[in-house]
């Protein structure tokens, strides 16, 4: 199963407020031996967010989503959620007794508001403030706000997700060819190396090179350690036949 990535809002679509959830999902992702599939910024459009969270489930991905989940009228993620799911909502009874605790008579009528999830939604605690989150399939909405979101995204990838946790996560070795060979050179031996080793992602970053380096195309080969060291070894291999190419060692397997 994939993972991907929603930061939802119009303040970050206009350069009002930076992102910072990406570099942080990718973080938390990472320590648990998991990677990040793919990311969107969306604004705050009920249509387009209920069509990326339509498509992440045709995928079967799971989906982390941060932000738009508050209760006024521009937070619009709890009816897309709603929408894309073909249920209504509804008020999440568990969720508003947290937020009543959290607030007392300040809670009504606006709070509470919060507590409104598409039917059929569990809960994702908020160690914050206790205004939950909620999550339905297999997607999981938190808020904006990171000191929220992120211990809140925490528990969804240690509760729900734990089975996503790879001990061994891929590997990717590395190298780099420096010389005036360019990829459509080495094209048909990027090919024959994944014609070999199909279970692996071969990269390609060219550079024109400059003052401090000559031209040059650094090279990856990710995957599980073993393939992924026979397909570096391969690719190896088969740049000597290109006379004019020296190749510097990067992260090579072992």
């Amino acid at each position: 199963m994939s993972v991907g990535l929603l930061v939802i809002g119009d303040e970050i679509l206009s350069g009002k407020r930076q992102d910072r959830h990406f570099a942080r999902v990718i973080e938390l992702l990472r320590a648990r031996g998991m990677e990040l599939s793919w990311a969107r910024i969306l604004g705050d459009d009920e249509a387009a967010i209920a069509e990326a969270i339509v498509a992440a489930q045709a995928c079967g991905d799971a989906l982390l989503s941060c932000g738009g989940i508050g209760a006024t009228p521009d937070d619009c993620t709890r009816q897309a959620a709603a929408r894309a799911f073909g249920v209504p909502i509804e008020r999440h009874r568990e969720a508003e007794a947290l937020i009543v605790d959290q607030y007392g008579a300040a809670a009504r009528p606006n709070r509470v508001l919060m507590a409104d999830f598409p039917q059929g939604a569990a809960l994702i605690p908020n160690p914050v403030n206790r205004v939950a989150g909620f999550s339905i399939g297999r997607c999981y909405f938190v808020p904006g706000f990171p000191e929220m979101a992120w211990p809140m995204l925490e528990w969804v990838l240690d509760g729900p997700l734990r089975a996503l946790h790879r001990a061994e996560p891929d590997i990717e070795f590395r190298l780099r060819a420096i010389g005036t060979s360019g990829e459509g050179d080495l094209l048909p031996l990027m090919q024959e190396t994944l014609a070999r080793y199909p279970g692996i992602k071969l990269s390609s970053l060219p550079s024109r090179g400059g003052p401090e380096r000559p031209r040059h195309i650094e090279f990856g080969f990710k995957g599980a350690r073993q393939p992924a060291g026979a397909a570096y070894r391969h690719f190896l291999a088969g740049l000597t036949r290109f006379a004019d190419l020296r190749v510097e060692a990067l992260a090579p397997p072992p």
